[in-house]
């Protein structure tokens, strides 16, 4: 029994366990689970953390709620989630996503783990929570998850808030992150954007080091912020103290000489910033001269300067807080002069005045911005503060002045002075000091500060600039004077000469002072004071300051004083003057004399008017700094005389109040408002503000100029708040008197406010700014007037106002804006929170929203103001008034929303306005607002509220009218795309309202439009509705991940379900009306049954046997039902939807249903066709022939046949699979006849006749062939389409087709082809679906892809597959498995031609293409040891288990795969291996070498050392040797007799094997390079070896060899050993097409010429095992010699039988072309007169030459050139009887040229050189043993024949085409084919219909006019299989002269063949281009490129 622990909670699993204890748990780290005591335990308590929780809904469905920061929850189950996806990145190869969001995570642990230690202050959590959710929204973004909406960083329940707010929290969590918004931002944005708060900005430097070699003395280093804009230094001087060493002076300073430059703004960023360093030594005058002055005497000198851009450190540092290092170069001053402007003029690069440094040496610092108040930056940056870190200020005030920052800095500048030489030879060397005395003559101690950093000092000692009498010094000290000793102190300048002589004096002749204060209380000036220098000596003294206190210190003292005495003690020097300048910051002292004279009035109570005049002038920061003392001043005069002074004040306070209104001094408000509440003592000031804001505002009627009232009311809120605490303070001085006075009083100024309103403004400007800024600060006065008034009179007062308004037609749309404003923030005040106001104000407000929403104006104010009305209701939902609310609202606003929801979306497509901006009224967010409102007031609505509504109608067409609106903008709301993907909170929110809505809606539906008010319309817009929000993507739950669709379900449940059993009820009342949706609403119910949902399509599935009733008793049938039925499921393929479970369904209950009805056999018929429909709708995706054979069989709807090639074809295209879309196409191009029969407009087609669009697709096809790198295939279908343009004389295009086919031929020989791989997979186990299921293909894999980018590939689509480690058969187990088993490896292609094309000339592009094309069989190996395995020779037990798997279709077709139709198995015996594999070598020998012979390689023969070697030396296997010792063995030759055969075919293979090595041998010495020969004799010694160990088994041998062989001496041939007719031959050769052949022959002239006549009846031509060996045969045999050798002059596609519907060689007869070919003149018996017995090689595309007489060099270009055969015997050849190929119908597509079967296997091979290419196996080895060396290539033309041997006979001189006869018997052996039919104008008055032919007519191919004329044969049934032709590629170019099946019959006469109806003109319209279409466009071009 297990038993709750007492500690109730949720554990983590803080470690992985495993445990070989059974009952235990197996946990992962992170997992969590409750905790209980097992007697024998399942977990170690030490794996898990117990995290303290809450539990609620005990039980089977409790919930754990952790006792935590829900961010930290949302956190930790969001990192788990992450961690899921994240590893998926990688295997997606998501790289730079996957190292991003590690680099997220990991900061998300941390900022966690922050969080979860609970160490932090507030503030510090705050900003580490928005850390957190700005990552986490950043990663649900990036990985497509849902967004998160956020408040206060928390997320939000969406049952707590209305739509509105979660749809603006979206936007903002989508937008920005949720930022958190103190009582600051709220007040700020309460008060416009004028009010916002300046960001400060603070530079943090530290000096690193300062290296020089060239000071040896100490040094002061000044830092400072410099604007060289205005050549002006912004800050104070930062100053450190460095020895000699370069090192603090104050050893306790080391790594803390940092400042930090504070209360920057934006503004001071924006200027020419520059950090400007000084440095100043202290020690000798001189610095390299040792005499000047003595050694114990110290100077400060100048030495050098560095600046450094700031520019350059804001391009530096990209991020906040990034601190990053710089090198400050030290410059020296060429003249100490310049010295003042030594920084300036290193900006300005003046290189004559400064020097560089000799090395790279100076300050070395770094940097840091840091942003924000600068409390909060020493929070977040104690570290930095720990450091004695310098607060270096700005000169002058900041740009925000707070309240509580007091200061009191006056700075000092040395500009420069003026001195006498004083009767010396030099000038002086002048030092000045300087002292801070006090009224009493006392020096103040530390008011001296050269720089932060340092202590203050009570003197101060100028730098000394070197025998100068004007210095220059523009040095700047700070006066941090107290305030209490700033009245009467004043500054003393000492000036000193310093002797450079041996004692090193500084004798004193004079100095200057100058007070800080003057005698009207104002400080010293901001300006350059200039001051008098007196003369004095060291003996003067200056204990006694009143001496030369009373004496002019300046040029404005001496004008105010001009009677001195003349005796004076000290007298001035008029030569002498000193030059000083001051700034003040102090917020205690002023330099205003106005202000000064303001605070104290009474001294002049007779110029306070003037003075209260000039208050306007003073400084804001003057103001501000005595705000309190100012406001105290003014309210004393109002005491003092209230009608003298009333005004003046008044106005004097509305300036004040608005001065508070700047942001740089907004921080200043709180202290208005706390001088109010505990300072302020005006008990009657009330009276006088109230009569003067009344006056003004009675006055904006009547004055022009309305500024003063315009600032009156921007001023509104702070006198009110005046007037009321004036009036509380009354109140409680007198108990309440005059409460009533106080009540008229307001209530008159508030008649007064309205009348200012009601004026129309529309004429006056200055009445529309006035109207605008009282409306603007009427909603602040709300609070104030709460504290004097109750809730319901303050409301009564502000309806008033609002009520006073004019409406929108009155005012302009600048006023429309501000009065809607007024309105949003009177809603969003404390007023309307309130239920007693909000009732009150609710009616005004929607009256106006009404109004504006009926105008579309403003709609996006008025949706703001909507909002906050239901943020508000939703959070008071619990109160009574609400409901009543809720109904003013319906009967306010619903119909107005909807109308204005309808009218954004019908624009939501009109993107900009006549101005070119996009509107604003159709944008994404106000089309969201306004549905977040609509969707908030239907949450409200009760049952109550719809009750009413739907009451309040007059009548039906009212409540039509509505219901028709609230359905179409629900579909809208499904149909366009208002809330993006990832608010799937919003979304399902969303449809649960809609849900609802319907439900409260559908019974008003019933009850008033059903019966005999029945409306289609609107029932109709029901049904659209519905099936709508089933479809919508956001509520299909199966695409869900588990935890969402849970999290979902548990919501909302499935609201799909819902919809579904309300649109079932509705459909269901409908009653008799049903017929009205019959078949119309079919469609939308099957979307619906097809979503995947059991539920619901159990409801719906019921429908279609109600549609199927009703329909039979309305029309006695139901063939409509069908139909729609029919062509709805197909229309939904495309989507993807559907599946086994909805077709059982389907099938259950309808069936079950139809038993009982009447006409149920012709149910039962429809409901199987149907699931059969469905069938080969799921496999649609992956054989698309069932669902193709079924339109075109079961249902005869040829147009959807159609329809599907040219989706196939649109597939393949997307997936650039191009020869797939050609065959595709191929398809439909077969139902085309070369007719010109009109055709409709179908699909893309245009309406054109059935010619032209036989053509256009064509061409089409040609394209995608062209794309596809499948030119074999193309020049078939160019060779058609030149047969057309030459029978219709368009030469034009007759021109670019034959161009077109010679650039394939070019691109045949020139371009690179990929071999593709082949893959056989098979699909197991009943999981996968029934089209897969338990089958097997074989597919065609990508350029590049191999194994297990082809594994990965197919895995990636079945992700639940298990793939099968072997290539076994699987079991029953498997196959009947409740599972996916995926079995994937390559195949090897198995071609149909019994060879590919060998010969050395064949290039090898070509022979590859052969091997991998029209290839249905495909093989596989797997070795095994049958009986015991032979240890000693493995070979000898090593069978092969040879697996053929036939394909139901060859490839490439249209697909890249096709099914295995059956396998063969075949067990292949040891030794039948070895000839396996030893033929195998020798052929890659034969075919390296060959290359090699022909310098088909440049230069690199590693190849072939490489496969000499691995045969020669054959290290792993041991080579043919091995073979030798198993079957050669007299053991084994005598216990296998039945091998004696193949043993003697192994050894023969063996010998030819060692003749080609001996040949490749000698082919490797020729070519190898020196560095190579010891490898060359190692093969050689290795060969001999080899041959002498095969020397006793292999007789003969000893002839064979590198040196005696003649295939070694002479390149005669590589098999030249044997006879030329020899049996070894005919067993050697090897099935090889013409190219072969004619590579071999050519080494001999006299072979064949030779033995023609002699052999002829012995000739032997071996075809897969058959010989014709008979003399009928032999004739044949002969027959087809000729044709070899005719055909090798002018070779074509070879024939194919085995496939009887191929379509590329579709050529017509013999009597529908032009025979313009060269060809053999025939005896009328028909055999040949006279045979040039020659091998004639095609040197460029042939032109058509009928004319014989044609000269030798005009016939160049297209010469055949003989290098083989000569003629030596005149004998004519032995007559050759020939076929007949009568009634050929067809030629079928040929095969490789090296297919046996287009010679000898039956099919209609012709003399005709273009339509086939008799193909013998005759192999070079036939005739090896006579070749002569070849030599080079021969060019030499073949003479000219007798012009009788080329002239045709007479009688068919008249025919334009010329004919020949054949004789002899058609081969029985021909396949018949279906015919094809040709557009020929001569073919129609005599060609023999096919008996079974009737009129042909299918979809996309209609005709508009019908004739008796008009006959197209087709066959007379259409079979159920996909009738698929395929091009088959040509052997070599081919003659386009003679073309296949132009022979007509023997007994038929010939007949002039007329001239076609358009002569001149393109059957495809007037083009001069015949590549118009872009696709051809592409093919001109590219053969242009080629040429």
């Amino acid at each position: 029994v297990w038993t709750e622990t007492l500690l109730l909670g949720r554990n983590v699993l803080i470690c992985n366990f495993r445990s070989p204890i059974c009952q235990a748990l197996v946990l992962e780290l992170g997992e969590t689970l409750c905790s209980f005591i097992h007697p024998q335990g399942i977990f170690p308590v030490s794996y898990v953390h117990l995290k303290k929780s809450t539990v609620t809904n005990r039980g089977l469905c409790e919930t754990v709620v952790p006792l935590e920061d829900p961010i930290i929850t949302e956190t930790t189950s969001t990192l788990q989630e992450w961690g899921i996806l994240w590893k998926q990145l990688y295997v997606k190869h998501k790289v730079d996503l996957f190292h991003k969001l590690r680099h997220v995570m990991n900061e998300l642990i941390d900022l966690r783990r922050q969080l979860i230690q609970g160490h932090l202050a507030q503030d510090q959590t705050r900003e580490i929570k928005r850390h957190i959710t700005v990552r986490l929204d950043w990663g649900n973004e990036h990985l497509g998850l849902d967004l998160v909406p956020r408040k206060e960083f928390e997320m939000v329940d969406p049952d707590q808030i209305s739509v509105s707010e979660l749809y603006k929290l979206h936007v903002s969590s989508r937008h920005c992150g949720q930022q958190s918004t103190n009582q600051g931002d709220s007040m700020r944005q309460r008060h416009g954007d004028g009010c916002r708060i300046p960001v400060s900005h603070h530079l943090f430097i530290n000096l690193k080091s300062f290296t020089y070699n060239s000071i040896s003395e100490d040094a002061d280093v000044f830092f400072s912020l410099y604007d060289s804009r205005e050549a002006k230094q912004i800050s104070e001087k930062f100053m450190v103290k460095l020895n000699k060493n370069g090192g603090p002076k104050n050893p306790e300073k080391v790594d803390r000489l940092c400042a930090l430059f504070t209360d920057l703004s934006s503004k001071d960023l924006k200027r020419d910033l520059y950090i400007v360093a000084h440095v100043i030594r202290t020690g000798r005058m001189l610095l390299n001269d040792s005499k000047k002055g003595p050694p114990h005497v110290q100077y400060r000198r100048p030495y050098g300067c560095a600046v450094l851009a700031m520019s350059d450190v804001f391009h530096t540092i990209t991020d906040l807080k990034e601190e990053k290092d710089f090198v400050l170069k030290v410059y020296t001053c060429n003249n100490e002069n310049e010295w003042y402007q030594v920084h300036e003029n290193i900006i300005r690069k003046s290189n004559t005045k400064y020097s560089a440094p000799s090395t790279n040496y100076g300050l070395i610092i770094s940097l840091q911005l840091l942003r924000g108040e600068l409390e909060q930056i020493r929070r977040e940056n104690q570290a930095v503060f720990n450091r004695a870190l310098a607060l270096t200020r700005k000169l002058g005030f900041p740009d925000v002045i707070l309240p509580g920052d007091t200061r009191n800095d006056l700075y000092l500048t040395l500009e420069r002075g003026e001195f006498e030489r004083g009767g010396k030879s030099v000038q002086k060397n002048i030092e000045v000091t300087l002292y801070v005395l006090y009224a009493d003559g006392d020096t103040l101690k530390d008011c001296i500060s050269l720089g932060t950093g340092e202590p203050s000092a009570s003197e101060y000692r100028s730098f000394v600039l070197y025998h100068n009498n004007s210095p220059r010094w523009s040095e700047m000290v700070k006066l941090p004077i107290p305030i209490d000793r700033f009245r009467g102190s004043h500054l003393r300048f000492e000036f000193r000469h310093c002797s450079t002589k041996d004692k090193g004096e500084k004798k004193l002749f004079g100095f200057a002072f100058t007070p800080l204060m003057r005698e009207d209380g104002t400080t010293l000036s901001d300006e350059v004071h200039e001051l008098y220098v007196y003369k004095c000596d060291e003996n003067a003294t200056f204990s006694n300051q009143g001496l030369y206190l009373s004496l002019p210190c300046c040029k404005e003292d001496f004008n105010s004083c001009p009677n001195l005495p003349a005796n004076l003690p000290f007298q001035r020097s008029p030569k002498e003057t000193f030059w000083v300048s001051t700034i003040l910051c102090s917020t205690k002292l002023t330099q205003n004399v106005d202000l000064l004279a303001l605070l104290n009035w009474k001294a002049h109570p007779d110029r306070v008017l003037d003075i209260l005049g000039r208050l306007r002038q003073i400084s804001g920061e003057e103001i501000v700094k005595f705000l309190r003392d100012v406001l105290d001043t003014l309210f004393c005069l109002l005491d003092d005389n209230t009608d003298k002074y009333g005004p003046l004040v008044f106005q004097s306070l509305v300036f004040i109040i608005n001065l508070l209104r700047d942001s740089r001094f907004y921080h200043f408000r709180p202290v208005i408002d706390s001088y109010i509440q505990n300072h302020f003592a005006g008990a009657l000031a009330y009276k006088e503000l109230i009569r003067c804001l009344k006056w003004y505002m009675d006055r904006s009627a009547e004055v022009v100029r309305q500024d003063h009232i315009q600032e009156a009311m921007r001023a509104l809120e702070y006198l009110f708040k005046f007037i009321v605490q004036s009036r509380i303070l009354y109140s409680r001085a007198t108990c309440g008197m005059e409460e009533e006075q106080f009540r008229a009083s307001i209530q008159e100024l508030f008649q007064s406010i309205r009348f200012v309103l009601s004026l129309d403004s529309r004429s006056s400007e200055n009445l529309v700014f006035t109207q605008a800024a009282l409306l603007n600060s009427f909603p602040d006065i709300f609070d104030e007037l709460l504290q004097m008034f109750t809730v319901q009179e303050v409301a009564e007062y502000v309806r008033g106002t609002l009520g006073s308004m004019p409406s929108t037609v009155d005012i302009g749309q600048s006023m429309d804006v501000v009065k809607l404003q007024s309105i949003a923030r009177t809603v969003e005040s404390r007023l309307f929170f309130f239920p007693e106001s909000r009732s009150i104000l609710l009616p005004v407000v929607l009256h106006h929203i009404h109004l504006h929403l009926r105008q579309q104006r403003e709609l996006l104010i008025c949706s703001g103001i909507l909002s906050s009305i239901f943020s508000i209701i939703k959070t008071s939902s619990m109160e009574s008034s609400v409901q009543e609310e809720v109904e003013m609202m319906v009967e306010s606003l619903l119909d107005v929303l909807l109308q204005t929801l309808l009218s954004i979306m019908s624009k939501s497509h009109s993107v900009e306005t006549s101005r070119g901006q996009r509107c604003p009224q159709c944008t994404a967010e106000i089309t969201g607002e306004y549905v977040s409102c609509l969707l908030s007031l239907l949450r409200q609505m009760t049952e109550i509220h719809f009750h009413h509504l739907l009451n309040s109608f007059h009548s039906k067409e009212e409540l039509k009218e509505f219901l028709l609106k609230i359905f179409c903008v629900f579909r809208n709301l499904m149909k366009l795309t208002i809330f993006p993907r990832d608010w799937s909170v919003m979304r399902l929110l969303t449809s649960h309202i809609i849900v609802v809505t319907t439900q409260f809606l559908s019974p008003a539906l019933h009850k008033n439009f059903s019966e005999g008010d029945f409306d289609f319309k609107v029932w109709n817009s029901f049904f659209s509705l519905t099936v709508l929000y089933i479809n919508q993507p956001s509520l299909q739950l199966e695409a869900l991940p588990p935890a969402k669709r849970k999290k979902t379900l548990d919501k909302h449940g499935d609201l799909r379900v819902i919809m579904a059993y309300e649109l079932f009820s509705m459909w269901q009342k409908l009653g008799d009306n049903k017929p009205h949706f019959i078949p119309g609403m079919m469609g939308p119910f099957l979307g619906v049954t097809l979503v995947p949902q059991t539920e619901v399509r159990n409801i719906m599935i019921p429908i279609f046997h109600d549609m199927m009733d009703w329909e039979q008793r309305k029309n006695g049938n139901f063939k409509q039902v069908e139909a729609e039925l029919m062509d709805k499921l197909d229309s939904m393929v495309s989507d993807g939807k559907g599946d086994d479970n909805h077709r059982e369904l389907f099938s259950l209950f309808l069936l079950e249903k139809i038993e009982q009805e009447t006409w149920r056999e012709t149910g039962i018929s429809f409901v199987t066709s149907v699931t059969r429909l469905v069938e080969r709708i799921l496999d649609y995706r992956y054989a698309k022939e069932n669902l193709w054979n079924f339109y075109k069989s079961e249902v005869n709807k040829e147009d959807m046949y159609i329809r599907y090639i040219h989706k196939l074809c649109d597939l393949h295209l997307q997936a650039e699979d191009f020869t797939e879309a050609a065959f595709t196409l191929l398809l439909y191009w077969e139902l085309l006849q070369w007719e010109d029969r009109p055709l409709r407009d179908f699909l893309h087609y245009p309406c054109q006749s059935e010619w032209q669009r036989k053509e256009n697709l064509s061409r089409k096809i040609l394209h995608y062939f062209n794309k596809g790198k499948c030119w074999e295939y193309g020049i078939s279908l160019c060779r058609e389409l030149a047969f057309q343009y030459e029978t219709l004389y368009d030469y034009q295009s007759l021109s670019w087709i034959r161009k077109m086919e010679a650039a394939y031929y070019d691109n045949i020989i020139e371009q690179q082809r990929i071999e593709p791989e082949f893959f056989k997979m098979g699909f197991y186990g009943r999981k996968f679906p029934f089209f897969l299921r338990n089958k097997e293909f074989v597919c065609r894999g990508y350029d590049y892809e191999r194994l297990e980018d082809f594994q990965q590939r197919m895995l990636g689509e079945f992700p639940q597959a298990i793939a099968m480690q072997h290539t076994n058969q699987p079991d029953d187990t498997i196959l009947q498995s409740d599972a996916q088993y995926l079995q994937i490896y390559a195949v090897t292609p198995v071609s149909d031609i019994s060879d590919v094309p060998q010969l050395e000339r064949v290039p090898e592009r070509i022979k590859s293409f052969y091997r991998i094309n029209n290839v249905s069989r495909f093989h596989y190996d797997r070795p095994f040891h049958k009986g015991p395995k032979d240890r000693e020779n493995e070979f000898r037990s090593l069978w092969i288990e040879r697996t053929t798997l036939i394909l139901a279709r060859p490839l490439p077709g249209i697909a890249r795969w096709a099914e295995v139709e059956r396998r063969e198995l075949v067990e292949v015996s040891p030794l039948e291996n070895a000839i396996y594999v030893v033929e195998n070598k020798t052929q890659e020998l034969r075919t390296l070498i060959s290359q090699y012979q022909h310098r088909q390689h440049h230069g690199n023969i590693n190849p072939l050392s490489m496969c000499l070697n691995g045969v020669i030396d054959a290290a792993v296997n041991g080579g043919i040797a091995r073979y030798q010792e198993a079957f050669f063995d007299k053991d084994y030759i005598s216990s296998h007799p039945e091998d004696t055969e193949r043993i003697t075919h192994l050894k023969d293979l063996m010998q030819e094997q060692v003749h080609i090595l001996g040949v490749g041998l000698a082919v490797h010495e020729k070519l190898v390079h020196p560095e190579m020969r010891p490898l060359h004799k190692k093969l050689v010694d290795q060969f001999h070896m080899m041959r002498t160990g095969l020397h006793h088994c292999v007789p003969g041998m000893d002839r064979f060899g590198p040196a005696g062989c003649p295939g070694v001496n002479s390149p005669r041939g590589i098999l030249s050993s044997h006879n030329h007719m020899s049996p070894e031959s005919v067993r050697l050769m090897h099935r090889h097409s013409p190219l072969n052949l004619q590579g071999s022959i050519r080494h001999s002239s006299s072979s064949l010429s030779s033995h023609t006549s002699s052999e002829a009846g012995n000739l032997v031509i071996m075809t897969d095992g058959l010989m014709g060996e008979h003399p009928e045969e032999a004739m044949h045999m002969q027959v087809k010699l000729i044709n070899l050798i005719e055909i090798m002059c002018s070779p074509s596609l070879p024939d194919k039988s085995k496939h009887n519907r191929e379509v590329m060689m579709l050529l017509p007869s013999h009597r529908e072309r032009a025979n313009n070919s060269m060809y053999y003149n025939v005896a009328e018996n028909g055999q040949n007169n006279h045979m040039q017995r020659a091998l004639l090689q095609q040197v460029s595309p042939c032109k058509p030459c009928a004319d014989p007489h044609m000269n030798l060099p005009e016939k160049g270009h297209f010469m055949m050139h003989c290098d083989a055969f000569h003629h030596q015997s005149t004998d004519p050849p032995p007559a050759l009887p020939v076929r007949s190929l009568r009634k050929s119908p067809l030629h079928p597509i040929p095969g490789s040229p090296t297919s046996p079967q287009s010679a000898l296997g039956g099919s209609n091979s012709t003399l005709s050189g273009s339509a086939s290419s008799g193909v013998s196996s005759l192999s070079e080895s036939n005739f090896g043993g006579q070749y002569p060396d070849p030599g080079p290539i021969r060019n030499d033309a073949l003479e000219p024949l007798p012009s009788h041997l080329w002239s045709p006979p007479d009688e068919y001189m008249s025919s334009p085409y010329l004919h020949i006869h054949y004789g002899g018997t058609e081969i029985d052996s021909i396949d018949p084919v279906r015919p094809f039919h040709y557009r020929n104008p001569a073919s129609h008055p005599h060609g023999h219909p096919h008996p079974h032919s009737h009129p042909h007519s299918h979809p996309g191919l209609e005709s508009h006019s019908h004739g008796p004329s008009q006959h197209h044969h087709v066959p007379s049934h259409v079979p159920h299989h996909i009738p698929y032709r395929r091009p088959q590629p040509p052997a070599v170019p081919p003659k386009p002269y003679l073309r296949e099946g132009c022979i007509p019959e023997e007994e038929l006469t010939p007949q002039p063949i007329p001239l076609p109806r358009r002569i001149f003109h393109s059957p495809h319209g007037h083009r001069e281009d015949p590549g118009k279409h872009p696709w051809e466009q592409c093919i001109s071009e590219e053969h242009e490129e080629n040429q």
